[in-house]
């Protein structure tokens, strides 16, 4: 367990540097579109109420300046005000704790949906290697991962809702049914990468001498595939949850957009349509951290299912 603790605390502490940079990253998007204070002014502004927007959001000063006040106000919170219409002035920390849960709640779900349909389909396709039922799986995952996210919820969009009416075809309408359709839309294509990878990995694990050992010995092949080819067979598809995370941060924006989920997401697209910067900043910078806190979540599983890993 010490060596356990001792790995953990030292991903954390490596996991810092990466934290600053993604702070700098997400400052310096403000500036990539030219001078922010274009975006803040008026149509009608004078040079004089121009100089005051640059002096009340600090755009006067350094650069360098400005960045150590961004981690100061970042390190107790404030992720700084809303500057769009209808939320001028609103705390764009307020505003993603008003939406995260909603995102939180589809990613759980949508993440569920991948592994508990992408791990069992690919132990099914690799026992039943270059079968017709494998085939049809690597068909259907083919499929699955090259289409793009918005066109599936469209599809599932135009068949459950507008021709079957099963479910509703936007927002929170319809109660636990409006999330349905956004989870699976999030989850499958990660599904279809899980079946692929799982079955890679579980046809390595069980040509292994030791399978073959244990088969010898009259163990039931049930028993040598749950308890101990899942085992090490599972192993590549921890170290990618991280990765996972990361795909369903950037697909959780094109999802909520095409359900209308009021999630972090549907923020983001709304506040780059209303020239909403700070509020565009918060989310980017809030969604970076989940990235970097998935990664750092895969390196700890791994390291719990494999001692090796944190014996190196």
């Amino acid at each position: 367990m010490a060596d356990l603790i001792s790995y953990i605390i030292r991903k954390v502490i490596l996991a810092i540097p990466v934290v600053i940079l993604a702070t700098l990253i997400v400052f310096l998007m403000l500036y990539l579109t030219g001078d922010p204070v274009t975006q803040l002014r008026s149509p009608h502004s004078s040079p004089a109420d121009i100089q005051k927007i640059r002096e009340k959001y600090g755009f006067d000063q350094p650069i360098i300046v400005q960045y150590g006040r961004f981690l100061t106000n970042l390190a107790h919170g404030d992720l700084g005000s809303s500057v769009a219409q209808g939320t001028t002035g609103t705390s764009v920390s307020s505003l993603i704790v008003q939406k995260l849960p909603r995102t939180l709640e589809l990613m759980a779900i949508g993440l569920t949906i991948s592994y508990s349909l992408g791990i069992p389909l690919g132990v099914f396709s690799a026992l039943r290697q270059n079968t017709w039922k494998d085939r049809s799986v690597m068909v259907f995952t083919l499929v699955t991962y090259a289409m793009p996210a918005f066109w599936l919820g469209i599809l599932l969009m135009l068949v459950f809702s507008v021709y079957l009416h099963i479910f509703p075809n936007e927002g929170t309408v319809g109660g636990w049914k409006s999330i349905l359709l956004p989870a699976i839309t999030l989850g499958l294509g990660n599904a279809a990468l899980t079946t692929r990878m799982m079955r890679s990995s579980m046809l390595e694990v069980v040509r292994q001498d030791y399978i073959t050992q244990l088969r010898s010995r009259g163990l039931r092949e049930r028993d040598i595939i749950l308890k101990h080819a899942m085992k090490n067979a599972i192993l590549p598809v921890i170290t990618v949850i991280g990765l996972d995370i990361g795909w369903f941060v950037g697909g959780a924006v094109v999802v909520e957009t095409v359900f209308s989920w009021p999630g972090i997401g549907m923020l983001v697209t709304d506040s780059i349509t209303g020239s909403d910067f700070p509020t565009v900043q918060g989310c980017i910078l809030v969604l970076a951290f989940f990235v970097i806190l998935g990664n750092l979540v895969a390196d700890i599983l791994y390291a719990f299912a494999d001692p090796r890993v944190r014996l190196g």
